[in-house]
């Protein structure tokens, strides 16, 4: 699990310019800030000396130019803080989605879209806020007491004592009250990626709640999440609100002090009017950075909570272990081997064992539940088998190398993410080292050129979810496919929602991409079992029947031409 150090290492380490030159700056401008208060005693000794006025005037454009100084270089400070921050947030965003992305599906089923982006962009977004704080508000701001209180030292040793006893006090409340407060914004950021999780899902419902008059029930259950936010969300304001009582009582003990030591030790000539008057100005400024230390704890606090929910995020680590080997090109035969597979202690395949041949194609049959997308999933690797052993061109999936089973195998599933993109970046997934003239030679080899034609811009046209029909994404799922050049093609029925005109279209389009290739075919129309060379009827996970498929139609007492028979369409 990372930790801050590890974080601030890893992301900030690559900066170390940047950070050294916000330093600097940063150095320059609590200078200055510490000078301000002794040009102006000095201004005031002056005035009492009755010096000439074009010294006055000499002081008083010097205090201006220091303040203006100071304030630039705050600023140039700031920004590059912030430069730093999103440049290392940014980065880390990247490496806490690319992890997620790399787990597998047990992963991703168990959690929702929206609490995954609420942990990878909202605790990133407060880590965010540490990463630009750390330097410019919080180091800065400790770096200023610590000055000013070496400068109440300077006047009086008892009045820099006093004033260092009040402020650790005072921070002694402050660290007991935050450890705390940090693990009441933990729960409250928890709460928050499970709102998201739930209105991501709704979201995705839209359609379906409405249809169904569900949406009276979906605001019930938004709701209930926000009642059950809402107590933990006060508890963590109200702990966050307890900090500022202790900076304020803090506060209020330094001025009343301030005053005390200055009307005494004035009054029995120990500092002269400058000196009570840097007394009072010192304690008044040590609000300053008391006050944005307190912001900055509170701040640190959701930080806090949130790396560690960042670090809770990398230390999931995928159950799938990258093997050695790399697939060989070309058609794959495949081979299940005695597989047995559970979800959730719910037995899906038990002791499966079929091979289907290099170059041939071959269909899965049965009713929801056998386990034919499970099939699809374990030679896709999103999986492993709990026993047994699936073979891709004689290379056990485990022992591949994950990269090149994935180029090897691809899958066209009957929903098709489309992304809103141009034509081109949906078809080669935004790798802009694809010419369009690769593409061209796809669409063409696909028979889709009419369809690329009828686009108003090309490959250029801008394309979604919601202007694609079903017809028009199956083709692009197609396209995508035959891109990668796989040696075997996974098909969950991709024209069983498809119109007549377009279904032609896609079967011509498959036609060309089959060739040469080896395909497994997710059959839910039975029709569609009429173009495999081999067909295997499952039941709970079991073989109930394998062969040749044009022989197993026509054998009257077997299972494949008995569902033949009965319906043509399984659910």
């Amino acid at each position: 699990m990372k930790s801050h150090g590890s974080l601030l290492r890893t992301y900030l380490g690559p900066q170390r310019g940047s950070v050294v030159l916000m330093a600097v700056l940063l150095l320059c401008s609590i200078a200055l800030e510490i000078a301000e208060p002794r040009i102006a005693a000095f201004f005031i000794e002056s005035v009492q000396r009755g010096r000439a006025e074009r010294i006055l005037v000499t002081i008083a454009l010097v205090f201006l130019g220091v303040a203006a100084f100071r304030q630039l270089a705050k600023v140039i400070a700031a920004y590059a803080s912030e430069r730093v921050s999103w440049t290392a947030t940014n980065a880390a965003r990247e490496d806490l989605a690319a992890h997620v992305l790399s787990l597998d599906l047990s992963f991703h089923e168990s959690r929702s879209p929206g609490e995954l982006i609420e942990r990878i962009d909202g605790d990133v977004n407060q880590v965010a806020e540490f990463f630009s704080s750390l330097i410019v508000h919080l180091i800065g701001n400790v770096l200023l007491l610590l000055g000013i209180l070496g400068a109440l030292t300077v006047l009086d040793w008892r009045i820099g004592l006093t004033f260092a006893a009040v402020t650790v006090l005072g921070y002694f409340f402050l660290a007991r009250v935050a450890g705390v407060a940090t693990h009441k914004w933990e729960d409250d950021r928890e709460q928050s990626a499970k709102f998201f999780g739930y209105v991501s899902e709704a979201m995705r419902a839209t359609e379906d709640l409405k249809s169904s008059g569900a949406v009276g029930y979906a605001l019930a259950r938004f709701h209930r999440h926000l009642r059950a936010w809402l107590p933990v969300k006060v508890r963590a304001e109200a702990w966050g609100s307890a900090i500022w009582v202790v900076m304020s009582i803090v506060a209020t003990a330094g001025s009343a002090f301030a005053f005390g030591y200055a009307g005494f030790f004035y009054q029995n000539g120990t500092v002269s009017l400058s000196g009570a008057f840097l007394i009072v100005a010192y304690a008044t400024m040590l609000n300053t950075p008391m006050e944005v230390l307190r912001h900055q704890v509170q701040a640190l606090q959701q930080a806090s909570a949130a790396i560690r929910r960042m670090g809770e995020l990398f230390s999931y680590q995928s159950t799938l272990v990258d093997g050695t080997r790399v697939l060989p090109t070309g058609a794959l035969s495949a081979r299940f081997d005695d597989v047995s597979f559970s979800y959730q202690d719910k037995q899906i395949l038990n002791g499966l064992s079929f091979e289907v041949p290099a170059g041939t194609s071959f269909g899965l049959v049965g009713r929801t539940g056998a386990g034919k997308s499970t099939i699809a999933h374990l030679l896709f690797r999103m999986y492993d088998p709990d026993s047994g052993r699936v073979l891709l061109g004689g290379i056990e999936t485990r022992d591949a190398t994950l990269s090149s089973l994935r180029s090897q195998v691809g899958f066209v599933t009957q929903d098709v993410q489309v992304f809103d993109a141009t034509l081109r970046e949906n078809l080669t997934f935004f790798d802009r080292s694809v010419s369009d003239q690769r593409l061209l030679d796809v669409l063409d080899a696909l028979e889709l050129r009419p369809w690329l034609d009828s686009l108003p811009d090309g490959l250029s046209t801008k394309i979604s979810s919601s202007t694609l029909s079903a017809g028009q994404a199956q083709l692009l799922a197609l396209a995508r496919v035959f891109l990668k050049d796989p040696g075997l093609v996974i098909l969950d029925e991709p024209s069983s929602k498809l119109d007549l005109v377009t279904e032609a279209m896609v079967e011509r389009a498959l036609d060309r991409m089959l060739a040469g290739r080896t395909s497994i075919i997710i059959a839910h129309r039975l029709d569609t079992i009429l173009r495999t060379d081999h067909a295997l009827v499952l039941h709970q996970g079991s073989v109930v029947e394998h062969g040749v498929t044009d022989d197993l139609l026509a054998d009257p007492d077997s299972r494949l031409a008995e569902l033949y028979r009965v319906g043509r369409v399984l659910q």
